[in-house]
């Protein structure tokens, strides 16, 4: 019943959830940057071209893309709790397949692998909402960021477990680069025991519970997530964000293992790369979400956008200094961190609760299709125009961001 929770007893059970989804999230972020990394080198081995390097990011992304809005409709039928934990189950599915797809040499197979790991990228993507799901008083840019930095501890890891990764899949006898993906397995497997039996009770169907809402099947399709942006431009304009942020962010990074990997590299850098990169990501989204709930939300996106334009001078112009390029892939991160934990806090702030999972769903899924076009044209950019050309084709989608924010006072009314 409603009158069962008091404003003390929600504020308990939103610490708990909170502390519950940034345990599932680290141990799930383990898998998140080995997958884009290892999945690019793999995929340029059993394609053998670095043409098919973007593969791993397209199909992964768009694997988060289609889970996307089915995982927004079981959580708003069945609660938070099954839906992350259905989630990141199909992930596991997806990181066994992986292990099969490089004993048998199999290209497509690796094609339908990624796709299924996306569903881990869409849990991730969610768990950040679901931090702000209970109505407690107060900003809730802290608790979606406590969330997503919670992914610092794995993700930042998991990238340098690619060569033990490798190391203990060679002993037991498993084909070149499947190894990292025993670490992903169990990782994931983690996370959705955490999920399972941690979220009781569920926040949404709480949030559901106290706005009086009926716990009947919807179906928070594309349709009804645009009614909604129609009827509230502002979250629009956050989706936007999201969604070419994670653009610009997805078609460099993808790339990054073959240029580096093309320059002689060894796996090792490539690892450092990335959990650099990952760490600016992830770790450093407290101070975002303190400064969201402190500045605001558009502010903060502007912040992201800045750093996007430093982490594309620094790795495009430098692109043949491996120094520069790791700083420019750790500002780029920072840039995502700002953009995205800022256009959630204000996607969250702008819609009431029987609208959230029908936006919140959609925003994902535009985000990996972003994502996924941004890693498809990417490796074609990179062949035709090398690695500092991608930089700066990456410059398009931040000039539509900041072009959007002039006119969010407006949309704000």
């Amino acid at each position: 019943m409603v009158t069962q929770y008091q404003p003390e007893q929600l504020s308990r059970l939103q610490k708990r959830t909170v502390k519950v989804l940034a345990i599932g999230q680290a141990f799930g972020g383990f898998g998140l940057g080995a997958t884009l990394s290892v999945g690019a080198l793999m995929a340029a081995d059993l394609s053998g071209t670095n043409a098919w390097s973007g593969a791993a990011a397209t199909l992964s992304t768009l694997g988060s893309a289609t889970s996307a809005i089915p995982l927004a409709n079981l959580a708003y039928r069945k609660g938070r709790r099954v839906a992350l934990a259905s989630g990141a189950a199909i992930a596991i599915t997806g990181a066994m397949t992986m292990i099969l797809a490089a004993t048998l040499r199999s290209f497509p197979l690796e094609l339908i692998a990624l796709f299924l790991l996306g569903s881990g990228s869409a849990v991730s993507l969610q768990a950040r909402f679901a931090a702000a799901d209970i109505p407690v008083a107060g900003p809730r840019g802290k608790d979606l960021s406590l969330v997503v930095w919670a992914t610092t501890v794995g993700a930042v890891v998991g990238p340098n477990l690619i060569a033990p990764g490798e190391s203990l899949g060679l002993a037991i006898g498993l084909p070149h680069l499947a190894g990292p993906f025993l670490f992903t397995i169990m990782a994931q497997l983690s996370s959705t025991l955490i999920f399972w039996f941690g979220l009781k009770p569920d926040p949404l169907l709480i949030a559901k519970e106290l706005a009086g809402l009926p716990a009947k099947r919807v179906n928070p399709g594309f349709k009804a997530a645009i009614e909604v942006i129609r009827a509230r431009p502002l979250a629009g304009y956050a989706v936007l964000t999201i969604a070419l942020s994670h653009m610009v962010m997805v078609s460099i990074m993808s790339m990054t293992p073959a240029h580096l990997n093309t320059a002689g590299h060894s796996l090792s850098d490539v690892g450092l790369t990335i959990s650099l990169h990952i760490a600016g990501m992830y770790a450093f989204a407290p101070v975002f979400g303190a400064l969201n709930d402190k500045f605001g939300p558009v502010r903060i996106i502007i912040l992201g956008q800045l750093t996007f334009l430093a982490a594309i001078g620094f790795a495009g112009l430098g692109q043949s200094n491996f120094q520069m390029v790791i700083i420019g892939l750790f500002l780029l991160g920072l840039g995502w961190s700002a953009s995205t934990v800022s256009g959630s806090a204000l996607l969250t702030e702008v819609l009431p609760t029987d609208e959230k999972t029908k936006v919140q769903g959609f925003s994902d899924s535009l985000m990996n299709l972003s994502g996924a076009f941004g890693g498809a044209i990417s490796g074609t950019i990179l062949l035709l125009y090398t690695f500092g050309g991608l930089n700066a084709a990456a410059l398009i989608p931040v000039v539509f961001i900041v072009v959007a924010t002039s006119f969010s006072k407006r949309w704000r009314g």
